[in-house]
């Protein structure tokens, strides 16, 4: 598998860490699929989600990268309304985790609005629909977030 990189972070990994130090050592948020989501059968949901947005040649898997999207297309929404709930006097834990609802609604999104490429027949033929990205909703349905308290200082 080819190497990637995410771009367009930045601001908001910046915004993270001026709010780790207001909340202690070892806060934070975690966005996206955690590892306690399965699926039914205990396959991670995260690998399940690797595959779909990285693509697997060897299936002829092409890349999805629905997770890639939303970063770019929000990441910095995400930095400056953090910036935002902050300012207006959330607690670091009401403003992380309302950010967190954030990044979840917008992965979702990037989830449902993702077409293309578009699936194979054969693949549209098993399914039933042409959505690609959902099938069982496990997924979709797996986006989560979870905000860590930090230590005292």
């Amino acid at each position: 598998m080819a190497a990637v990189t995410i771009s367009g972070g930045e601001k908001l990994e910046a915004k993270f860490k001026e709010l780790a130090k207001k909340l202690g050592k070892g806060a934070g948020l975690k966005a996206g699929f955690l590892e306690t989501a399965t699926y039914p059968e205990g396959t991670p949901v995260a690998t399940v989600a690797a595959a779909n947005e990285f693509g697997d040649p060897e299936i002829e898997r092409p890349p999805r990268p629905f997770f890639r999207n939303a970063i770019q297309e929000k990441s910095e929404r995400w930095a400056d309304g953090l910036g935002e709930l902050i300012k207006s006097g959330n607690s670091a834990e009401q403003s992380l985790a309302l950010t967190g609802e954030a990044i979840r609604n917008d992965i979702q999104e990037s989830i449902r609005k993702f077409s293309d490429p578009p699936l194979a027949p054969s693949t549209i033929a098993q399914k039933g629909f042409e959505k690609p990205l959902i099938d069982s909703s496990v997924m979709i349905n797996a986006v989560d977030y979870e905000v860590r308290a930090g230590e005292s200082k």
